[in-house]
């Protein structure tokens, strides 16, 4: 990090300590509804540091010792506390952990472990195992994160093909394999053999005819369903954070936030079972999104193994980055992609041995997966396709055409999804999170089914998609007309007309787009797994393909055109439709997560074609371009604003004039600060101040007169320290005195022992002037991973910036309402 020359010993005193932004909410679904939450400022309790009540606390009389003296009648003292307290440098749930202190206590770990290596062989031996503990928990996450993509992938596979039939010789097997060892398949039909029977076949005999239709609609819908209720009841009941992509509170929580339980064994169980049916159950999403979530709860459980990780949270979100790029690994067989997608899209601080580890987590997985291959292609991706035939430089006017699509599109879904997500918050309807569940499910499975296009699963659809026209395809997508040359056909297939199953096939690709557009806005945000990736990139594929067959047929019918006599000669393959369908759905994916590197070169892996790597890029740069005309923010960061989380994100500039006096509390019409003398406070005192007010923290100060700044003390640490010091100190009373110096102050000789709580303090908070731009205020806070910063005038204290009033000053200064952006 840029502020390596910033630590100071001071932040590596135990009670280093800074603000969080955040206070619980009152259930889980809550703080996971992706609606617009509204949030109560005057109940949280990071940023409120301001009070007034303690100005006239008991003890408003100060007589002040700035430690220079020693008390006779403290030679006796136990000073416990300059031992590390159980529980002191630890966060509560929904708080923002504090990274500087987090660096630093990772750095007296580590000289700690190199002093005492040279000892015996047992502290050599440990010194090893800790310069090995990283490599190990990032292997055993590729390693959980392959085997689980793998099972979710078959899993999923079989039960989409449980609604519409079964496999009667191999109960397991869905309806692919199972017609893998049969002898009276044809290449027309090549899907249908006996061993698989659809349920029309099973219950009425039949397989053709209106009443096997209906009796095969009738159980589409039954199974949907079916796969839809449970996985909402499964999260409801057991596991309420399992619901979502996941992507926007992963960011969160690599940001520095905490929430407790969403990276859990539950979490991990509940979204693994709950994935599988909510993609089986027909829903227009995906499980891309999801793995990354599931790869992040493998690489947090596998962390609590490793104390160098269980015990310092900065530490432990570098195993979460790497985590987030095993599960990008898995998803899309894309390894360096998922490594890039860490590094561009969701990490908030990525060092460079985190970028290496990233790198291997990517790679046991990605080996792992091709090792179970769950798709039975020997790839890792099902739709992974090769192209034959080059671009030309005029195309790229389509592929830029098709950015252009993919960018209004990104911008559409991203205020239309955001619109209806705030709008279920506040109306009964998000009230009934299964009811809803089961209303979308229905709706698509009634739509969905009399098109084969959005009937199948989605993946086989972009597979087909992407899929070129050749003489072993079967899709109706390639039934042109047959052209012969002499009495050889084509082997390869050139620009031909189109036949009639091609036009049909149009105008359900068509209808297809239409229903994806609009269902995906509904989709995303449901209590189920839900993921983005696969619905986006499916309607970029289908417009796409549309676009490919279109320039396909001018290119046949008007080859004499100036546009296309110069390299497309008469019957010669110079277009290639599922080309056009690869660049739609990076273009789509594009302008929905406003991703440009990591997405094109996980496109590329799914394509293995160095060959597009232009027209990929051309198409994403266009689309987030187009996209950002209408908004910077994509769908993550979107969603992460709606929730209210605290994320300062370091891809916005603050280009504002003010300075730090105008955004610090307390303001001209605010109570004073609330503050701690540094000498002059009874236990009874202290406590009064922290059960009368809801503050995260304290300044120390030498005076109310002087109001010069000694340091900064958190209230958690300073609850354990007293509930510690009752326990094992003898004569902790409630007139006990309080002092942060570094000797007690001079007391009377039948005064109670005093109580030290220097070690809890952190002696060296972060100040900036009143003058201070908050262009830098800003900066600092990204770049550090603040929670809090001080504000002083000559020295004297005056205020005090914490994160939330950043986000809430950010928000004033771009118009809009800054009560209504802040978690609740």
């Amino acid at each position: 990090m840029e502020s390596e020359q910033l630590y100071s010993r001071g932040y590596c005193r135990t009670g280093y300590s800074s603000y969080n932004s955040i206070t619980s909410a009152s259930s889980d679904e809550e703080l996971l509804d992706s609606a617009g939450a509204t949030m109560d400022f005057h109940t949280t309790e990071d940023d409120n540091l301001l009070d007034g009540d303690a100005a006239s606390s008991p003890g408003s009389n100060y007589v002040m010792s700035n430690g220079g003296g020693v008390a006779s009648s403290t030679t006796h003292l136990l000073d416990f506390l300059e031992e590390p307290i159980p529980g002191v440098g630890t966060y509560d749930d929904f708080h923002t952990i504090d990274w500087v202190r987090e660096k630093c206590k990772d750095r007296e770990r580590h000289r700690k472990i190199n002093s005492k290596k040279k000892e015996s062989s047992w502290e050599f031996s440990k010194s090893v195992y800790d310069a090995w503990s990283g490599w190990l928990v990032v292997t055993l996450t590729g390693l959980a994160s392959g085997a689980l993509a793998g099972l979710i992938d078959i899993a999923a596979d079989w039960l989409n093909d449980l609604k519409e039939g079964v496999c009667l010789s191999a109960m397991w097997f869905n309806h692919e394999q199972c017609c893998w060892t049969s002898n009276e398949t044809t290449f027309a039909e090549r899907d249908k053999c006996p061993q698989w029977k659809s349920w029309a076949e099973l219950i009425l005999g039949q397989a053709e005819g209106p009443g096997s239709y209906i009796m095969n609609y009738f159980m589409y819908i039954y199974w949907a369903l079916s796969f839809a209720f449970l996985a909402v009841l499964l999260v409801k009941v057991f596991a309420p954070y399992a619901c979502g992509s996941g992507i926007p509170e992963i960011k969160t929580i690599l940001s520095g936030f905490i929430i407790r339980g969403y990276l859990g064994k539950w979490t991990l169980l509940i979204k693994t079972i709950t994935l599988v049916l909510a993609v089986a159950s027909g829903l227009s999403l995906g499980k891309e999104g999801p793995l990354v979530h599931v790869a992040c709860c493998c690489g947090n459980i596998f962390s609590y193994l490793f104390p160098k990780y269980s015990k310092n949270e900065a530490k432990k979100r570098e195993v979460l980055s790497a985590a987030s790029a095993a599960g990008v690994s898995v998803a899309f067989g894309a390894p360096i992609g998922g490594v890039l997608f860490s590094l561009e899209e969701v990490s908030y601080y990525f060092p460079l041995k985190t970028l290496w580890r990233s790198f291997f987590a990517a790679l046991v997985a990605a080996f792992v997966l091709r090792s179970i291959n769950p798709f039975g292609n020997s790839r890792l991706v099902l739709f992974y396709v090769e192209y034959h035939t080059p671009w030309y430089l005029f195309e790229l006017l389509p592929f830029i055409l098709l950015g252009v699509f993919g960018g209004l599109w990104g911008a559409f879904f991203i205020r239309a999804n955001i619109a209806w997500c705030r709008r279920r918050k506040s109306t009964r309807f998000g009230k009934y999170p299964v009811l809803e569940v089961i209303l979308v499910t229905a709706i698509t499975a009634v739509v969905a089914f009399p098109n084969p296009y959005t009937r199948q699963n989605t993946s086989m659809l972009i597979k087909e998609l992407f899929t070129d026209c050749g003489p072993l395809e079967s899709s109706q997508l390639c039934q042109y007309r047959s052209q012969m040359n002499g009495s050889k056909a084509f082997n390869e297939t050139p620009n031909r007309p189109s036949a009639p199953g091609v036009y049909a096939a149009m105008w359900q690709l068509c209808l297809a787009l239409i229903f994806k557009v609009v269902i995906t806005i509904f989709t995303f945000g449901l209590k189920v797994p839900s993921g983005l990736f696969i619905p986006s990139m499916a309607i970029g594929a289908i417009a796409g393909r549309i676009v490919g067959i279109a320039m396909e047929q001018l290119a046949y019918y008007h080859h004499d055109w100036f546009i296309f006599k110069e390299w497309c000669e008469v019957g010669a393959d110079c277009i290639t439709p599922g080309l056009y369908a690869m660049v739609g759905a990076a273009a789509c994916l594009g302008g929905v997560t406003r991703m440009t590197v990591s997405l094109v070169v996980i496109v590329f892996e799914l394509t293995g074609g160095l060959e597009y790597i232009v027209p990929l890029m051309a198409a994403v740069m266009t689309s987030k371009w187009v996209g950002d005309a209408f908004g910077r923010a994509g769908i993550y960061e979107s969603h992460i604003r709606l929730n209210g989380y605290p994320f300062l994100d370091a891809k916005e500039e603050f280009t504002h004039t003010t300075l730090a006096r105008e955004v610090m509390r307390p303001r001209r019409s605010d109570p004073p600060l609330a503050v701690l003398t540094q000498d002059d406070l009874s236990v009874e005192e202290l406590q009064a101040v922290i059960s009368e007010t809801s503050y995260n923290g304290f300044p120390v100060i030498v005076s109310k007169e002087s109001q010069r700044l000694v340091g900064f003390a958190l209230r958690r640490d300073i609850t354990i320290a007293i509930e510690n010091a009752r326990r094992k100190q003898e004569g902790i009373v409630l007139a006990s005195r309080v002092y942060f110096t570094q000797h007690a102050p001079t007391l009377p000789a039948d005064s109670p022992r005093p109580l030290k709580l220097r070690s809890i303090l952190d002696m060296s908070p972060f100040t900036v002037t009143d003058h201070t731009p908050m262009e830098i205020v800003v900066d600092i806070f990204r770049k550090l991973g603040l929670r809090q910063c001080l504000v002083t005038h000559n020295g004297r204290l005056l205020g005090i910036i914490t994160k939330k009033d950043i986000l809430r000053h950010m928000a004033q200064m771009a118009n809009q309402d800054p009560d209504t952006i802040m978690f609740n």
